[in-house]
């Protein structure tokens, strides 16, 4: 684990103490070293369970695959917002840079804590550096409105969570996740108990967002910049997947009858949201709504609680948060360049730039879940438990997985065909920085497809 997180702090000093010229270089060269190194932890001595560092810092199967994407978002990030944080002062550029460390460093100590109170610190923590990005370099007037919503709905959900975690470290003596799983089951019967059991989960429904609490997503994706909209997307979403795989391990018996209108919920969500997606105009708005459809796919499998569910949430997580953020950064590069996110205005583009044409149409694909992309492995795992727990669950997730399909060519083929408008002929070209940026999102979810196992948890 120090391995990783020792030079993560040392590109604090990096950021600060290097030449104003070599400023982007180091960082990236820094980071992408970062995130090679991180791919060590994929090669686990166990079969299964935990390889510990230390008594509070461990890594197993469920948490490693996270680990990796965040260590790997760290570089796409810093490469997407050089071009648009390049003209600001020197100091600014500095912060910019340290914020997005800081959103690293938190994030490995959290899905690296063996300690429940300690995840949910750096849980926590991960709301600062986040919240400044988007309300201090976010791209429109609402930017301070957005931050508000994400501060509040994410703080809102989580005081509960704190005060269920007091009660549990009250009642078993421990919050360590290594002790917890050994310990006596929970006696859960009465009214009180129904409201802890919620009190544990709600935090992590509204950080995925479940659908009913996921207003703060769309707007939060929309005002912030690319590497905003990017580690929100990729990586802080997933917090909550991850956070109630660890929470539902204790919880049982209540869920098999309190999980019922969340997981109807999530259900319902998958086709609300992508109904959204299929008459939004807004390219961002389109992209962040589609991700709180997914994301209502995984709680669903989450909250059914067998091998399989879990297994295709995790899966699912994964290949979601590298191609949603490749369309956000995909977004970003057509904003950059129109300085405008109406699809209808930028629609044309496949004409002037062929190869960024193709990375949009693969991006698509791969966000419809095209066989045999992970994308498709997740879905199908979390569609067959669903099926497997009630029949009649297929008709939402087929339903919700044509309206999927439709808007997704809807996206491609609005902002790429049709005749070029007059006004977009004379854009800049796309630099090589960009094409290195979508390789490095889009080959991996590739690569995933030989290799699946590195990414299936602790299940099989």
């Amino acid at each position: 684990m120090l391995k990783v997180l020792i030079p993560t702090i040392m590109l604090f000093p990096t950021i600060w103490l290097s030449s104003p010229k070599w400023l982007w270089s180091l960082t990236t060269a820094h980071s992408l070293l970062i995130a090679l190194t991180s791919m060590s932890w994929l090669c686990w001595t166990s079969e299964t369970g935990w390889s510990t560092s230390s008594l509070y810092m461990a890594t197993d199967p469920l948490s490693t695959p996270l680990l990796v994407l965040t260590c790997w978002l760290l570089p796409l990030m810093i490469l997407a917002s050089q071009n648009h944080i390049n003209p600001e002062p020197i100091n600014r550029q500095r912060l910019y840079i340290t914020l997005l460390v800081s959103l690293q460093t938190f994030l490995i100590m959290a899905f690296g804590a063996t300690e429940i109170i300690m995840f949910y610190i750096m849980f926590e923590a991960t709301l600062i550096p986040t919240l400044i990005i988007i309300t201090r370099w976010g791209n429109q007037t609402e930017r301070l409105n957005a931050g508000t919503y994400f501060l509040f709905y994410t703080l809102t959900g989580s005081l509960p969570l704190l005060v269920a975690l007091l009660l549990l470290q009250h009642s078993t003596g421990t919050l360590s996740m290594l002790i917890l799983q050994y310990s006596q089951p929970l006696t859960l019967h009465s009214w009180g108990h129904m409201f802890w059991w919620a009190g544990c989960l709600i935090a992590f429904l509204v950080k995925m967002p479940l659908y009913g609490v996921h207003l703060w997503l769309p707007k939060a994706h929309v005002e912030a910049p690319v590497a905003g909209s990017m580690v929100l997307a990729a990586v802080l979403l997933k917090l909550g997947g991850y956070g109630m795989m660890r929470m539902m391990v204790m919880l049982d018996p209540l869920s098999k009858e309190l999980a019922y209108p969340f997981i109807i919920l999530a259900l319902w969500g998958i086709i609300m949201t992508g109904s959204i997606c299929l008459r939004q105009t807004d390219l961002k708005s389109l992209i962040a709504y589609s991700s709180v459809s997914h994301m209502g796919l995984v709680a669903g499998g989450i909250l059914i609680q067998t091998p399989w569910g879990f297994t295709g949430a995790i899966i699912l997580m994964i290949a979601h948060g590298l191609v949603s953020s490749a369309l956000f950064c995909l977004a970003n590069t057509a904003y950059e360049r129109t300085h405008s996110r109406t699809m209808i205005l930028a629609r044309g583009l496949q004409m002037i730039f062929p190869l960024t044409a193709a990375w949009w149409f693969i991006a698509n694909l791969a966000n419809l879940a095209l066989p045999p992309l992970p994308n498709l492995m997740g879905e199908l795992t979390i569609i067959s438990t669903l099926f497997n727990w009630s029949p009649w669950t297929i008709l939402l997730t087929g339903v919700g997985t044509l309206i999927t399909a439709g808007y997704s060519l809807y996206l491609f083929l609005m902002s790429q065909r049709g005749p070029v408008p007059p006004h977009i002929t004379g854009l800049p070209p796309f630099h090589t920085r960009e094409h290195l940026l979508l390789a490095l999102h889009l080959i991996p979810v590739i690569l995933l497809v030989t290799k699946p196992e590195l990414m299936w948890g602790w299940c099989f």
